[in-house]
């Protein structure tokens, strides 16, 4: 019997994202930090510095999946409101943490930790630090929720930090067949029988263009290399089919 797989969700936290003022970085990177791990990415939320919006995604996230994680609203303004909405979330109270003060006093001199640096240090009661080796203010993980700062370098020394905690599992392969400007309406058809014979698999078509021109590309993903083999074998021979009948030559999808 094949392993539970172990999954996550990130959840994208910050008016700013929704707004287009700031375009999000961090999604990319924690899916390819996750991958790398064997940690399936299954779902992506933004949501706005909305306690009761934080709260509701947060509640159902983490019912669903192995981890959540979150990038933004631990910072020191009005505005930085995922601790409140994780102790909300967890019916926890939130408070400073002295370790987390600690850590804050070593950048920040005493006379200037004023008030709204130290909203820095609250967080749910019983919540672990998640280190900051950038900045030093942390981050924190509560059951199975790890709260990350959005900005892209402290959110990526994070994420390295709390790392070596994380269950892990078989790590995803990927395979990718270029199959030029063959239009993905003629090998459509071929490609979803080719998915039902290996549910277990991913396989999606990708479409760009380059020079006016389709460049399509299928890439196979899955645990199993074996199955991943015999995967491409088949979409190989469907691909070689349609070029021998000329139908590479089309540039419409």
């Amino acid at each position: 019997m094949p392993p539970k797989p172990v999954t996550a969700a990130l959840l994208v936290i910050g008016d700013e994202i929704l707004s287009g003022r700031t375009k999000d970085k961090n999604i990319g990177f924690v899916a390819d930090f996750l991958t790398e791990r064997g940690i399936d990415l299954r779902e992506v939320r933004v949501v706005p510095d909305v306690i009761a919006e934080i709260v509701a995604a947060l509640n159902a996230l983490r019912q669903r999946y192995s981890y959540v994680f979150t990038t933004g609203g631990i910072g020191p303004t009005h505005d930085d409101v995922t601790a409140e909405a994780v102790g909300a979330a967890f019916g926890l109270p939130v408070v400073e943490n002295p370790q987390a003060i600690a850590l804050l006093l070593q950048r920040i001199k005493p006379e200037d930790l004023n008030a709204a640096r130290r909203r820095m240090a609250h967080m749910p009661a019983g919540a672990e630090l998640v280190e900051n080796s950038v900045s030093k203010a942390p981050g924190f993980k509560i059951g199975n929720v790890i709260v990350m700062a959005g900005v892209p370098a402290i959110m990526q020394a994070m994420l390295a930090a709390v790392a070596p905690s994380l269950e892990t599992g078989p790590p995803t392969l990927a395979k990718s067949i270029a199959v030029g400007n063959i239009p993905e309406g003629a090998y459509a058809a071929d490609l979803a029988a080719i998915a039902a014979q290996h549910p277990a698999l991913s396989i999606g078509s990708y479409p760009s263009v380059v020079n006016n021109q389709f460049a399509n590309e299928i890439v196979v993903r899955g645990k199993d290399p074996d199955a991943i083999a015999a995967a491409v074998a088949a979409i190989d021979k469907a691909i070689a089919a349609l070029r021998a009948t000329g139908k590479d030559k089309y540039t419409l999808r």
